[in-house]
């Protein structure tokens, strides 16, 4: 019988085709379903323009924040001894040296202050060019390099302080004898 019932539909097709369900046919089974068989359509959120530009902007301020801390935080230090021992104590032994000649060259500043801003003025480029050294030791992939060139500066640093004492030494001594000789007149 089922065979029958096959071959009678495949004979007839075209005129079951023609007939179509009502329109409110689906609705009608759904209310009549029980609520679990349901399955809710899920509505598709929107989101306001206003919303957007909030997040978009707190986003944007976040990585700034995030940009600016990573750009201007202070460097971490390199420990002088790490890289090469005998280049850090010459840096502590020229930095103790330069300190001490400074202040013999402050004793300066009383008597003769344009002279005094002329010298303190070549060693504040010098120690300009030794801290920016100092920074560029953390980035450098040759660090011993750089640490050589930082000793090099302080050496040049120590010389030229000696100079210039030695400058003021002998202005002193001329100015003396001059003294002595307005005396002696």
């Amino acid at each position: 019988m089922s065979k029958q019932l096959e071959d009678f539909i495949k004979n007839n097709r075209e005129e079951f085709s023609d007939l179509e369900p009502r329109a409110n046919l689906w609705g009608r089974i759904e209310a009549e379903l029980p609520e679990e068989f349901i399955e809710k359509k899920k509505e598709a959120k929107t989101f306001s323009l206003g919303f957007v530009l909030r997040v978009a902007a707190t986003v944007i301020m976040v990585m700034g924040a995030c940009f600016f801390y990573y750009t201007h935080k202070q460097p971490a230090t390199v420990s002088l001894a790490a890289i090469n021992p005998e280049y850090a104590r010459q840096q502590v032994q020229y930095t103790s040296l330069i300190a001490s000649k400074r202040n013999e060259l402050k004793s300066l500043a009383k008597t003769d202050p344009a002279l005094y801003s002329e010298f303190t003025a070549e060693i504040t480029k010098m120690d300009s060019t030794y801290h920016k050294l100092n920074k560029d030791l953390l980035t450098s992939p040759n660090q011993e390099a750089v640490l050589r060139a930082m000793i090099r500066n302080l050496q040049v640093q120590t010389e030229v302080l000696n100079q210039q004492l030695n400058v003021i030494e002998q202005f002193n001594e001329f100015k003396n004898q001059q003294k002595n000789e307005i005396k002696s007149i």
